[in-house]
């Protein structure tokens, strides 16, 4: 991917959280824990800037790592779908 002179990618800017692909151990440990489909998660599309550069292909699960000034961080977890 070409980058412009003075372009931002998304997941370097400042309000963008981490976002990081998980294995399927992690994945299936998750959805064990939290007794659920990964359908039942909230979905991101496959083709989000946020995770375009990740490489993700549909059935992968993104962990998010939120910065909070009350919690310290948070996760959260999505399930990738195709556009």
């Amino acid at each position: 991917m070409a980058v412009k002179k003075n372009q931002i990618l998304v997941p370097d800017h400042a309000f963008v959280p981490k976002h990081e692909i998980m294995s399927k151990a992690e994945a299936e440990a998750v959805i064990k824990q939290y007794n659920c489909k990964p359908t039942e998660l909230p979905l991101i599309l496959a083709n989000d800037p946020a995770i375009l550069e990740l490489g993700v292909k549909p059935g992968d699960m993104i962990k998010i790592t939120r910065k909070s000034p009350t919690a310290g961080e948070s996760l959260y977890y999505r399930y990738v779908v195709e556009v």
